[in-house]
Protein backbone atom coordinates (compact mmCIF):
# COMPACT_ATOMS: atom_id res chain seq x y z
CA UNK A 1 0.00 0.00 0.00
CA UNK A 2 1.26 3.45 -0.88
CA UNK A 3 1.76 5.52 2.26
CA UNK A 4 3.58 8.72 1.28
CA UNK A 5 5.26 10.98 3.76
CA UNK A 6 4.04 14.54 4.13
CA UNK A 7 6.89 15.69 1.91
CA UNK A 8 6.18 13.09 -0.78
CA UNK A 9 2.47 13.98 -0.86
CA UNK A 10 3.26 17.67 -1.20
CA UNK A 11 5.85 17.03 -3.92
CA UNK A 12 3.35 14.85 -5.78
CA UNK A 13 0.79 17.67 -5.84
CA UNK A 14 3.42 20.21 -6.84
CA UNK A 15 4.75 17.99 -9.61
CA UNK A 16 1.26 17.23 -10.91
CA UNK A 17 0.56 20.95 -11.10
CA UNK A 18 3.89 21.65 -12.81
CA UNK A 19 3.18 19.01 -15.45
CA UNK A 20 -0.27 20.46 -16.03
CA UNK A 21 1.06 24.01 -16.40
CA UNK A 22 3.84 22.90 -18.74
CA UNK A 23 1.50 20.60 -20.70
CA UNK A 24 3.69 17.57 -20.00
CA UNK A 25 2.53 13.95 -19.97
CA UNK A 26 1.12 12.87 -16.61
CA UNK A 27 -0.18 9.75 -14.96
CA UNK A 28 -3.95 9.43 -14.46
CA UNK A 29 -3.53 10.24 -10.77
CA UNK A 30 -1.44 13.31 -11.57
CA UNK A 31 -4.10 14.42 -14.05
CA UNK A 32 -6.81 14.01 -11.41
CA UNK A 33 -4.71 15.96 -8.90
CA UNK A 34 -4.12 18.77 -11.40
CA UNK A 35 -7.84 18.87 -12.23
CA UNK A 36 -8.54 19.37 -8.53
CA UNK A 37 -5.93 22.12 -8.32
CA UNK A 38 -7.62 23.88 -11.24
CA UNK A 39 -10.71 24.16 -9.01
CA UNK A 40 -8.60 25.95 -6.38
CA UNK A 41 -6.90 28.98 -7.96
CA UNK A 42 -5.93 30.16 -4.48
CA UNK A 43 -3.42 27.27 -4.36
CA UNK A 44 -1.81 27.71 -7.78
CA UNK A 45 1.11 29.87 -6.62
CA UNK A 46 1.58 27.88 -3.43
CA UNK A 47 2.24 24.70 -5.35
CA UNK A 48 5.22 26.35 -7.03
CA UNK A 49 6.57 27.91 -3.81
CA UNK A 50 9.35 25.93 -2.11
CA UNK A 51 8.73 27.70 1.20
CA UNK A 52 5.05 26.72 1.10
CA UNK A 53 6.03 23.10 0.44
CA UNK A 54 8.10 23.10 3.65
CA UNK A 55 5.72 25.19 5.78
CA UNK A 56 3.95 23.74 8.80
CA UNK A 57 0.29 24.57 8.29
CA UNK A 58 -1.49 24.61 11.65
CA UNK A 59 -5.06 25.33 12.71
CA UNK A 60 -3.74 28.39 14.54
CA UNK A 61 -2.92 29.93 11.15
CA UNK A 62 -6.63 30.31 10.54
CA UNK A 63 -6.28 28.94 7.01
CA UNK A 64 -6.89 25.48 5.64
CA UNK A 65 -3.75 23.51 4.88
CA UNK A 66 -3.87 23.47 1.06
CA UNK A 67 -2.04 20.15 0.86
CA UNK A 68 -4.43 18.51 3.30
CA UNK A 69 -7.38 20.00 1.42
CA UNK A 70 -6.21 18.65 -1.94
CA UNK A 71 -5.28 15.29 -0.42
CA UNK A 72 -8.77 14.95 1.05
CA UNK A 73 -10.19 15.78 -2.38
CA UNK A 74 -8.08 12.98 -3.89
CA UNK A 75 -9.22 10.56 -1.18
CA UNK A 76 -12.87 11.40 -1.85
CA UNK A 77 -12.47 10.91 -5.60
CA UNK A 78 -10.98 7.47 -4.88
CA UNK A 79 -13.80 6.63 -2.45
CA UNK A 80 -16.40 7.63 -5.03
CA UNK A 81 -14.71 5.63 -7.79
CA UNK A 82 -14.82 2.40 -5.75
CA UNK A 83 -17.92 3.19 -3.64
CA UNK A 84 -16.01 2.78 -0.39
CA UNK A 85 -17.40 3.00 2.20
CA UNK A 86 -20.32 1.24 0.52
CA UNK A 87 -23.07 3.74 -0.17
CA UNK A 88 -20.88 6.83 -0.48
CA UNK A 89 -21.51 7.14 -4.21
CA UNK A 90 -25.30 7.04 -3.71
CA UNK A 91 -25.10 9.52 -0.82
CA UNK A 92 -23.00 11.83 -2.97
CA UNK A 93 -25.39 11.56 -5.92
CA UNK A 94 -28.30 12.37 -3.61
CA UNK A 95 -26.41 15.37 -2.26
CA UNK A 96 -25.56 16.49 -5.79
CA UNK A 97 -29.18 16.17 -6.92
CA UNK A 98 -30.30 18.51 -4.15
CA UNK A 99 -28.49 21.40 -5.73
CA UNK A 100 -25.23 23.15 -6.13
CA UNK A 101 -22.31 22.27 -8.28
CA UNK A 102 -20.13 19.19 -8.01
CA UNK A 103 -17.31 21.07 -6.30
CA UNK A 104 -19.62 22.37 -3.57
CA UNK A 105 -20.95 18.85 -3.05
CA UNK A 106 -17.39 17.52 -2.82
CA UNK A 107 -16.65 20.11 -0.16
CA UNK A 108 -19.54 18.75 1.89
CA UNK A 109 -17.93 15.32 1.73
CA UNK A 110 -14.56 16.85 2.53
CA UNK A 111 -15.96 18.38 5.72
CA UNK A 112 -17.41 15.03 6.74
CA UNK A 113 -14.21 13.15 5.95
CA UNK A 114 -12.15 15.66 7.92
CA UNK A 115 -14.47 15.31 10.90
CA UNK A 116 -14.43 11.50 10.65
CA UNK A 117 -10.64 11.38 10.53
CA UNK A 118 -10.34 13.86 13.41
CA UNK A 119 -12.67 11.75 15.58
CA UNK A 120 -10.77 8.57 14.73
CA UNK A 121 -7.45 10.16 15.68
CA UNK A 122 -8.88 11.67 18.84
CA UNK A 123 -10.43 8.38 19.95
CA UNK A 124 -7.58 6.15 18.75
CA UNK A 125 -9.98 4.10 16.62
CA UNK A 126 -10.47 3.33 12.94
CA UNK A 127 -12.63 5.78 11.02
CA UNK A 128 -16.36 5.14 11.45
CA UNK A 129 -17.72 4.61 7.93
CA UNK A 130 -21.34 4.64 9.08
CA UNK A 131 -20.91 7.97 10.88
CA UNK A 132 -19.15 9.35 7.80
CA UNK A 133 -22.09 8.39 5.57
CA UNK A 134 -24.57 9.80 8.10
CA UNK A 135 -22.69 13.10 8.05
CA UNK A 136 -22.85 13.21 4.24
CA UNK A 137 -26.56 12.47 4.27
CA UNK A 138 -27.22 15.19 6.85
CA UNK A 139 -25.30 17.79 4.84
CA UNK A 140 -27.33 17.02 1.75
Amino acid sequence: MFNPSRDQARRFLSEAWRKHCEKLPATPLETLAADLVVLHPEYHALLRDEAALRRDWTSEDGAMNPFLHLSLHLAIEEQLSIDQPPGIRAAFETRLARGGDRHAALHDLLECLGETLWRAQRDGRPPDGAAYLDCIRRRG
